[in-house]
């Protein structure tokens, strides 16, 4: 079986995800992959061996300004010509599947040519009966249109009895809990901000990762790196808490590992506000709408998270797109769901909210 598998590149959520599924994919020899990546600038992309002889091409992404999103200004840059151009000339032949994670133009590419294919996406779970915050006709409109596929898949951190699957965590505990720094990542807030914001915070470290940072600055007690996979993960294992935005990847790691979280969701991005909206409900983060010194001195003494067990492995998914009965999602969701272990207190939630 040939997979074609289409990657969203804005941010690097999307791209964690798709690790777990090209390492997992690498080992089978019954199923070769080729992929394709969009969203950004060909150089910004980093630690990507895994994926082997990927492609690039421009795509759409999102403008954001002082952590917000700038929709006029997405509006503007979004080179939809470019988009249409690419899409039609991309050629599916030879390919059984799309695997699509909200990328959009593999998805319009497979649309346009026949070719069968599914979003596994967190973005395919709004489609679904889920909680939802801050979502407008437009919001609705652009999951319809950014990158159509024949089925959605969602992924969630609880099913709420959809055709949703668990996140693939790789990332497994620390062999000694973290006492000491907080991880810091808030990629579409300006550093300057942030830097005020933690400045007063004296007594407590802080590891600061940023797209903008080039060098690793460690004067005081806040600590600046560039972004890379392999000192963001050393960071994350042995941090004490994560203050990030509301991105489902960087949260569902965090999670796994017990790290209590702050977030401060993307304004004029529904995903992050229903993100942040179903993890409150779940008693598992704090919210930070604005960036406040009190409030993460607050935070700084809350307790950490139960920790929640999510599968490292996808060769049961691997196996279901195989297999090609995409009209039985059950029992592969439930397949999936049984490696998942929720604490007590979050199960307690769970119960009492009814979901």
């Amino acid at each position: 079986m040939k997979l074609l598998y289409g990657v969203q590149g804005t941010g690097n959520g999307h791209i964690a995800r798709a690790r777990i599924m090209a390492a997992a994919l690498a080992e089978r020899d019954d199923v070769s992959v080729d992929f394709v990546f969009t969203g950004r600038a060909p150089e910004k992309y980093f630690d990507m061996d895994v994926f082997g002889d990927y492609q690039t091409f421009t795509g759409l992404s999102f403008i954001t300004k002082g952590g917000r999103v700038d929709k006029w200004a997405t509006v503007k840059q979004a080179n939809i010509s470019q988009l249409l151009k690419d899409a039609k000339a991309f050629d599916t032949n030879g390919y059984d599947l799309l695997v699509n994670d909200f990328e959009p133009v593999t998805a319009w590419a497979a649309k346009r040519q026949g070719l069968p294919s599914i979003s596994i996406s967190h973005q395919a779970a709004f489609a679904y009966d889920v909680p939802k915050s801050g979502n407008t006709i437009f919001d609705a409109l652009l999951m319809k249109v950014f990158a159509p596929t024949e089925l959605q898949l969602g992924v969630h951190w609880y099913h709420f009895n959809q055709p949703i699957i668990p996140p693939f965590v790789a990332e497994k505990p620390a062999l000694t809990s973290g006492n000491g720094h907080v991880l810091v990542y808030l990629p579409f807030e300006e550093i300057e901000d942030i830097q005020q914001m933690l400045e007063p915070l004296s007594d407590q470290v802080f590891e600061c990762f940023h797209p903008n940072i080039e060098d690793v600055k460690e004067a005081g007690h806040i600590h600046w790196h560039p972004t890379s996979k392999k000192h963001f993960q050393k960071a994350l294992q042995h941090c004490s808490g994560v203050i990030a935005n509301g991105g489902f990847e960087l949260s569902s790691e965090a999670l796994q590992l017990g790290k209590k979280l702050l977030i401060k969701p993307l304004h004029g991005q529904f995903e992050q506000l229903s993100n942040v909206l179903t993890l409150n409900q779940l008693d598992l983060c704090q919210t930070l709408f604005q960036l406040d010194t009190d409030i993460v001195e607050e935070w700084l003494e809350a307790p950490a998270n139960e920790a929640i067990t999510f599968p490292d492995n996808p060769n049961i998914l691997i196996d279901w797109l195989k297999r090609r009965d995409f009209s039985d999602t059950q029992r592969l969701c439930d397949a999936l769901w049984k490696n998942v272990q929720y604490g007590d207190k979050t199960q307690e939630r769970l119960l009492a909210l009814a979901i």
